[in-house]
């Protein structure tokens, strides 16, 4: 939650501090989505509701009005949306000037009720039921991306071939390299900070330009929010300094994966932990094993909602710090489940499956509705797995195509029941048209390969 309210806003306006509210909406890629508010009007009425194309939340990357979605299409004339701002995410954005953002929910035009499938709507109706089950979860999302010395205009001219990376070479921790690169690295950092979200790190990654930036810990919902709020944030820092930036979960074959790894754990409402008892196995509470037992029974279930492109599928190879079996163990890297604060109150599993290019709300969403199911069930957890989880046989794997992912969501009963049949129907039409779409386009690989010697 932001300490920015309506009547700070107010006052800033009055002063002549802000002048631009950005109204967003979620899109299904993560993305913020909006207008741009003269402030006096936003304080006069936005500030309620306004209005969107019902199309936003059923496009692709390109923005396309993709055909077969139950509940928006051309024959139902493409009609509006609500998009109620949620004011305890309003906050000024420091790298913008003058300008002020909120986050909205998205309502039915005629009812008023939340869109099902928007994903905030997705990770509040989990949100809900574990408070019903006198719980809340806290996460942290770890991002990753590189960082380019060109710009996005640059980079797109060039038909994003021989882009050059801010680093010539691996500068995981690397204080020397990521000096290079503070201009851009620091404005994210006090960007965010100043934007009201917590930053504990930036550092170097285990590639060439590649970066990483932590904040603090949070509700799933607040965590989300954040999330969102980041990767715009970074983009548009980095464009201001003449930079690029990519989440692309594999941007270059040569180059490691990068990931969104994210840490959960259960917290009372009265706060708390959950997950921790002095008594069980690492500390671990029977609790937490339902749970982790739950995240690895419907691993390959909610992989879609970790990994949702073609691309996404890329970054899943051996040695790379990227998880190819769905497996748990403790504080190991090459494991898809690591348990992490072994023994403390801090104690919580990391999901480290994500890329870099999943939509939060719905990561989130999924992990928490396959947590939930497995301490509904009391799923017994089994033993850790020990050694390199790379090649290890005969052990759970993470669906190695966008095709495997898509079936098993589709089919999971677990995820029908708790985001519901439209819900699921949904996410399956945008998986199978990222399949579409990818199976007709001819790419550089296959010309250089085979345009002389097929």
């Amino acid at each position: 939650m932001s300490s920015y309210t309506l009547d700070d806003l107010r006052q800033d306006v009055a002063d002549g501090r802000i002048d631009t509210v950005l109204a967003c909406q979620v899109d299904m890629q993560g993305r913020l989505m909006g207008k741009r508010f003269q402030a006096e009007f936003f304080l006069e009425s936005a500030w309620k509701e306004t209005h969107s194309c019902n199309y936003l939340q059923a496009t692709d990357m390109e923005m396309e009005t993709v055909s077969g979605y139950k509940a928006t299409s051309w024959e139902k004339g493409y009609g509006d949306y609500t998009m109620k701002p949620d004011l305890s995410t309003l906050r000024v954005i420091p790298w913008l000037e003058g300008t002020a953002l909120v986050l909205c929910d998205v309502l039915d035009h005629h009812t008023h009720e939340e869109v099902a499938h928007s994903p905030r709507a997705i990770l509040k109706k989990q949100v809900k039921r574990l408070e019903d089950m006198g719980m809340k979860a806290y996460m942290a999302s770890e991002l990753e991306f590189f960082l380019f010395d060109q710009t996005y205009e640059a980079a797109q001219a060039s038909g994003y071939r021989n882009l050059k990376l801010a680093s010539a070479y691996n500068e995981d921790y690397h204080i020397f390299q990521t000096t290079k690169e503070e201009d851009v690295m620091r404005a994210i950092r006090k960007g965010l900070q100043g934007a009201g979200i917590p930053v504990e790190n930036s550092k170097g990654e285990a590639s060439a330009g590649q970066e990483e930036i932590n904040v603090r810990y949070a509700d799933a919902l607040t965590m989300a929010d954040r999330h969102a709020i980041i990767k715009n944030g970074c983009k548009e820092i980095a464009w201001s300094k003449g930079k690029a930036i990519t989440f692309l979960a594999k941007w270059h074959y040569n180059a490691a994966g990068s990931s969104s790894h994210i840490h959960q754990s259960l917290w009372s409402l009265e706060e708390k932990p959950l997950f921790f008892d002095h008594a069980g196995h690492h500390g671990m509470s029977p609790l937490m094993q339902n749970y982790i037992a739950g995240l690895l029974s419907h691993a390959s279930e909610i992989t879609y909602f970790l990994a949702p492109y073609i691309n996404s599928y890329k970054r899943f190879m051996a040695g790379t710090f990227a998880p190819t079996k769905a497996v748990w163990s403790k504080d190991n890297r090459t494991a898809g489940y690591r348990l992490c604060g072994e023994e403390t109150k801090g104690i919580r599993i990391e999901c480290r499956v994500g890329g870099s290019d999943l939509n939060p709300y719905l990561a989130f969403a999924a992990l928490l509705a396959a947590g939930i199911d497995g301490i509904e069930k009391k799923l017994e957890l089994e033993a850790p797995y020990v050694g390199d989880a790379y090649f290890g046989k005969d052990i759970r794997e993470i669906p190695r195509t966008l095709r495997a992912a898509t079936k098993a969501m589709t089919e999971s009963e677990m995820l029908r029941a708790a985001f519901g049949d439209d819900v699921i129907d949904h996410y399956t039409r945008a998986a199978e048209w990222e399949q579409e779409e990818y199976d007709r386009r001819i790419t550089d690989w296959e010309v250089a390969r085979g345009f002389e010697r097929a």
